[in-house]
């Protein structure tokens, strides 16, 4: 079995700033987790509307320097909030900060209440599922050759088209960071084993094990049908750790089972509002643990 990483997720919903900043400060000291995560939501996901939440793509800047060496990621990005040539702009920008360790998590979108708060097009799954092809091909544009020197790069696509454009200064890692998606149907799966580097398990009570090995062995027959080695791609999967001694005991059994299941990288959800001593509690009682039984 190969190296499975271990990360944290501390999303930014109802929670102010020197709770994250500290529970970020913390986090670079506790070798047991290799990366950390966040969500993308304009106010609270767990309400119809409303709800505080920090940007994320800013927030993981200001707290990059908090964990060095560590993986930084959003599983997952929501592309109805950003352009990508915008977000390529930011990708490359936390490319360079982390020292080439930045995972683009990208998604369709789906919340209905933060798209309507906001005035921002939600359009149907269809097309969104489109926008988001359309979007890794615009980040992988702006992360080639041709966007290093000019002309630049152009690209033909019917919603994001690129005309000679470069992207200075441009990423530290070779092509630009890796791209995970996060879509959970069979169109979602097909695009992830063609366009990109990894597959995201959405973040959800109603989402386990199960939905995880169906997603998995889609990804695997696609990319074998693309030719492409599997051994290059990651599969990670998110589980709650909760509040309580049970529920982390819980999610330390759910670990377990994602890593039998093939998870390449295990994403510990961990309320924020539980500070430095909660994410103390997730190592000890779930990380560590999960890291002694699978090496």
């Amino acid at each position: 079995m190969s190296h499975v990483l271990i990360g944290f997720k501390t999303s930014p919903q109802g929670v102010d700033w020197p709770t994250l900043d500290a529970t970020w400060a913390l986090a670079g000291e506790l070798p047991v987790f290799e990366s950390a995560w966040m969500n993308d939501h304009l106010s609270d996901p767990y309400l119809d509307r409303g709800g505080s939440s920090w940007e994320p793509v800013t927030l993981a800047a200001a707290l990059a320097h908090r964990v060095p060496g560590k993986w930084i990621g959003h599983a997952v990005l929501s592309n109805t909030f950003r352009h990508p040539a915008m977000l390529a702009k930011q990708a490359t920008a936390m490319d360079i900060i982390t020292g080439g360790r930045f995972i683009l998590g990208l998604g369709a979108g789906w919340h209905e209440g933060e798209h309507d708060a906001f005035g921002i097009p939600l359009p149907p799954i269809g097309e969104r599922m489109s926008r988001l092809e359309s979007a890794v091909r615009v980040v992988r544009a702006l992360g080639s050759p041709d966007a290093r020197m000019e002309p630049g790069v152009t690209l033909d696509d019917p919603y994001y088209p690129l005309r000679d454009a470069l992207n200075l200064p441009s990423s530290c890692t070779s092509g630009g960071p890796p791209i995970w998606l996060g879509g959970q149907r069979p169109r979602g799966f097909r695009m992830a084993a063609r366009l990109a580097d990894g597959w995201v398990l959405a973040a959800s009570p109603d989402i386990g094990v199960d939905e995880f090995q169906v997603g998995r062995d889609a990804i695997l027959h696609e990319l074998e049908a693309a030719g492409r080695d599997p051994a290059t791609f990651t599969f990670a999967a998110q589980l709650p750790t909760g509040r309580s001694r049970a529920e982390r005991a819980t999610g330390l059994a759910s670990g377990r089972r994602f890593v039998a299941a093939g998870a390449g990288h295990i994403i510990l959800g961990m309320p924020p509002s539980l500070g430095p001593e909660g994410l103390r509690t997730v190592a000890s009682e779930v990380a560590e643990p999960l890291r002694a039984t699978i090496g």
